[in-house]
């Protein structure tokens, strides 16, 4: 498996555009569009208020091929009723008139403010460039076309070969505030050109997402607009890939590769971040229970904000471990930060142990593990402190 750098899936073109949906001059819609019908496979958000573009994607899941995804930001189309969804299916018609597509093989997807309506003069406007603006190499733009409080574009991609053939996987996100996604405001768009089996392609994107963005949370909140989606055009050419057996492996791992990578970028932009933390735990006694423990950990504003301050403070993730309902045993617990041992027997180690972590507690990336004692299960959620800067751009999101 190789990493690649130009963002070139054959058959696939992409691009974004200025539609100024709420603030102008930025690229505000993406478009990504295959050439020939793609076999689509998607997660969505757990959260019960869905947005429209979920409801609707939802039902272009039950066809059988796909060409386009066409992506807003600025704006959820979140709690608006009636009027969200025809919003949705109207900007899916005129994606679809644009292209020589049906409306039915569009995916659509926003993030934004929610419960705001969208400007559909401005939609309609924008979809109107959005077919001129393609190009091969368009991805890093429609990557900059979703981003709302991002800081910089999340992006990867990496080729294998699997029957003979090389295939090429790409993929784009945009997550930095409201993260915690339960899959399946988080969108992430991923194309390949291998030949895939639509149930196949299925299984390997929920392994992929569970082993990645459900492993990341900034603040602990499901958004409404929670969407990870992959197409697969078959350009290359390889035998049908279908589940199980060596082919089928290789590209799961490739495609989970990217799924990674996209979630770690989304953890280590979360609002405010000024860390990004790997929570590791071991010695749980169901894999449940292990996720129950991380996710407590990552997700606490105490420990959150004793990242920021660089303090070695295991009694809280202590606490957290204690009260996530995940079984330990108290007199085997140990808390590691990278690999300095803080408690041991469930006992604290003392000052020296203590200024070892604090200078692992510096760097902007670090690993904490912590040992239940329980089992023999492990997890890991990828998390970020809790800074200042979060709680004034939260403050100040709507302005």
């Amino acid at each position: 498996m190789k990493q690649i750098t130009n963002y070139i899936v054959p058959g696939f073109m992409a691009g974004a555009v200025k539609a100024a949906i709420k603030k102008p001059g930025r690229l505000d819609m993406s478009l990504i569009y295959s050439e020939v019908p793609a076999t689509p496979a998607a997660v969505f958000t757990k959260n019960s208020v869905k947005a429209a573009p979920v409801l609707l994607d939802m039902e272009v899941m039950k066809g059988r091929s796909v060409r386009a995804i066409i992506a807003n930001s600025g704006n959820a189309n979140a709690c608006n009723g009636n009027r969200g969804m025809k919003d949705a299916l109207d900007t899916a018609h005129l994606a679809g008139e644009a292209l020589g597509v049906d409306t039915s093989d569009v995916f659509v997807a926003s993030t934004g403010v929610i419960g705001a309506t969208l400007p559909m003069d401005r939609i309609g406007a924008g979809i109107k460039l959005l077919p001129a603006a393609l190009k091969e190499d368009g991805l890093f733009d429609a990557a900059r076309g979703i981003m709302t409080t991002d800081t910089f574009p999340k992006i990867y991609g990496v080729s294998e070969i699997i029957g003979g053939k090389e295939i090429r996987i790409a993929g784009i996100a945009k997550g930095s505030g409201m993260i915690n996604p339960n899959m399946a405001t988080m969108l992430s768009f991923v194309i390949t050109d291998a030949a895939v089996e639509k149930r196949a392609l299925q299984a390997a994107l929920k392994a992929g997402v569970d082993g990645s963005f459900n492993c990341v949370t900034v603040d602990g909140d499901t958004s409404t607009n929670d969407t990870v989606i992959v197409l697969a055009n078959g350009t290359a050419g390889n035998k049908k890939i279908t589940s199980g057996g060596v082919e089928y492996e290789k590209f799961k791992d490739a495609l989970a590769s990217v799924l990674l990578a996209l979630a770690k970028m989304v953890a280590k932009d979360g609002e405010g971040a000024t860390k990004l933390v790997e929570v590791a735990v071991e010695g749980a006694a169901s894999p449940a229970e292990a996720k129950l423990a991380a996710k407590a950990i990552a997700n606490s504003p105490l420990v959150k904000t004793a990242l920021f301050a660089e303090d070695a403070n295991w009694g809280r993730i202590a606490c957290a471990a204690g009260y996530s309902n995940a079984k330990m045993n108290a007199e085997k617990l140990e808390i590691w930060f990278d690999r300095v041992c803080m408690v041991k027997g469930g006992v604290g180690l003392g000052p020296g142990a203590e200024a070892k972590a604090s200078a692992v507690l510096k760097k902007k990336e670090y690993k904490i593990t912590v040992k239940l004692g329980a089992g023999e299960s492990t997890a890991r959620v990828f998390t970020t402190d809790l800074s200042y800067e979060y709680v004034k751009i939260n403050a100040g999101y709507r302005s």
